[in-house]
């Protein structure tokens, strides 16, 4: 007798098409997370799942009072999230738009990752030997839209010159900060929110107060060249490294950034530096 497929119930097909609709709504779910990706909106969504996982062991437990407060966070969340979210929301319509949604996403380049490097210490050394200050961040895993918003948009590809020459003085973008982001420039003249620490050192001027801003809020490695004293300081994860010797910055570069293409998680610096307290 031969093998029949019937057609009148067609399991196959449904089975197929639930197959389907799951990976379609996996994918889907996928690239909304590299839309989000590199965002504050990651750290949110990690506060929601502390909700939820809260929410089932409450339930578990029978904390009823807790349980109750966990369902109105959720049952409100929804709004919440449209408004905490909306520049998320934004950005991922207008990639929408684009057709840029559902493309390829792109991975750093190691070669061009490596000519950034270079690109900034090279820069960082001549406007130090001449006293030209500059302020330059680099974006890791926290996006930096935000604040890329606030500048001249360049996405120019990053080199030497082009970042001495923004910072030359009387200039049109040498205030503000260059924000480097993938291997590019992608805006000059950008705002930078300024640290309330009040252990600051009154020396520093709002350049420094600026590069712990917001290595306060990201995750970002921010340099600063001193234009009254040519010295050279890095901040990261809220703190400040001053007066680093050139090779001992270059080598602290080169070192951070390939670390942080091999892996997310952050790594304690170990170089030897003055540190402001």
């Amino acid at each position: 007798m031969p093998f029949e497929i019937p057609f009148g119930d067609m399991p196959y097909l449904s089975y197929l098409a639930n197959i389907i609709d799951i990976l379609l709504v996996w994918f889907v779910i996928y690239k909304l997370i590299m839309v989000i990706r590199g965002t504050k909106a990651v750290q949110l969504l990690k506060g929601i799942t502390v909700i939820v996982v809260v929410r089932i062991i409450s339930n578990f437990l029978g904390f009823s009072t807790l349980q109750w407060l966990m369902d109105q966070a959720l049952t409100w969340g929804f709004l919440a999230i449209i408004i905490i979210f909306q520049p998320e929301l934004r950005r991922a319509l207008e990639q929408l738009g684009r057709g840029k949604l559902f493309s390829r996403s792109g991975v750093d380049d190691e070669e061009e990752h490596a000519k950034m490097v270079e690109a900034v210490v090279k820069s960082v050394q001549y406007m130090a030997k001449r006293r030209i200050g500059a302020l330059i961040s680099i974006e890791r895993e926290t996006g930096m839209g935000d604040y890329i918003e606030t500048g001249i948009p360049l996405h120019a590809k990053v080199s030497s010159e082009l970042l001495i020459n923004i910072f030359i003085p009387n200039t049109p973008l040498h205030d503000g900060a260059v924000i480097l982001q993938k291997s590019q420039v992608a805006a000059a003249a950008c705002y930078l929110p300024l640290s309330e620490s009040p252990f600051i050192s009154k020396e520093l001027g709002t350049r420094h107060r600026a590069a712990l801003g917001i290595s306060e809020v990201t995750d970002s490695i921010t340099i600063i060249v001193s234009e009254e004293t040519g010295s050279i300081s890095v901040t990261k994860n809220g703190e400040l490294h001053r007066d680093l010797e050139p090779d001992i910055f270059s080598d602290l570069l080169i070192k951070e950034m390939e670390s942080s293409s091999r892996t997310t998680s952050s790594t304690r610096w170990q170089w030897r530096g003055k540190k402001d307290g």
